[in-house]
């Protein structure tokens, strides 16, 4: 298999940027899910599970390591009163490196019906902010989406083939990057929601991968040494 696409997301839930080469260190993709919002009232951080609005928002990050977001109606800012107006709520777009205490977000309690009610739960404690620790890089093949967008599963690797399920426990190589291939990822309500870019909401899309991948879809890996990813690298044993 080799590289197809890089994804990052620098602001967790929004919208990402494509990139033809990444440095991937300890953390991932360097500079993937280095900010979030948070819900100033609540102090809970935001996703699209909750505030669905957030995928019709794109980051980028800026040449001077920082982040700027593009709102749907193409503003342009990273100020908090400006994104809460957006939102229609308090909220704070905050770094990783600043947020020490336990990231909590919210789930439905049935990613099937999201009439069931709602739970919050812990992310991955220090560092970007993944919501678990086992997986810093996600790696996901076309052979595995088949026809649905990869912009739904918001994979920082697409791979050009099949196969990626087989390698979980495996060390591999990556670029110049050495990864261990961890575990499936399990998939949630957010793979329905509607995004920017021509995306419609579907919920037979959670619906397919609970009946047919067991309700995980893409891999998720842990960095052993860091290195650069190009697209056309190809993925194998280390």
């Amino acid at each position: 298999m080799r590289v197809l696409e890089l994804w990052r997301y620098p602001v967790k839930s929004l919208q990402g940027e494509r990139l033809d080469v990444a440095r991937v260190g300890a953390g991932g993709i360097e500079g993937d899910r280095q900010w979030a919002l948070f819900d100033v009232a609540t102090g809970l951080g935001l996703t699209a599970r909750r505030e669905p609005d957030l995928l019709f928002a794109a980051a980028r990050l800026r040449g001077d390591g920082g982040v700027e977001i593009v709102l749907p109606d193409g503003t342009l800012s990273a100020d908090d009163a400006v994104l809460s107006e957006w939102l229609g709520r308090p909220v704070s777009l905050r770094s990783a490196a600043d947020v020490t205490e336990r990231r909590r977000y919210e789930s439905p309690d049935d990613d099937l019906d999201e009439r069931s009610g709602w739970h919050d739960w812990e992310g991955a404690a220090g560092g970007a902010f993944h919501d678990n620790a086992n997986g810093r890089l996600s790696l996901v093949s076309t052979g595995t989406l088949g026809e649905w967008d990869r912009r739904r599963f918001r994979s920082n690797v697409v791979l050009d083939g099949a196969g990626e399920s087989g390698l979980v426990g495996s060390t591999m190589r990556l670029g110049s990057a050495v990864i261990d291939v961890v575990e499936p990822i399990p998939r949630c309500v957010m793979v329905t929601r509607p995004q920017g870019g021509g995306i419609g909401r579907d919920t037979s899309v959670l619906k397919t991968i609970h009946r047919v991948h067991s309700g995980n879809l893409a891999m998720a890996a842990l960095i052993r040494e860091p290195g650069t990813v190009r697209t056309g690298d190809e993925l194998g044993p280390a």
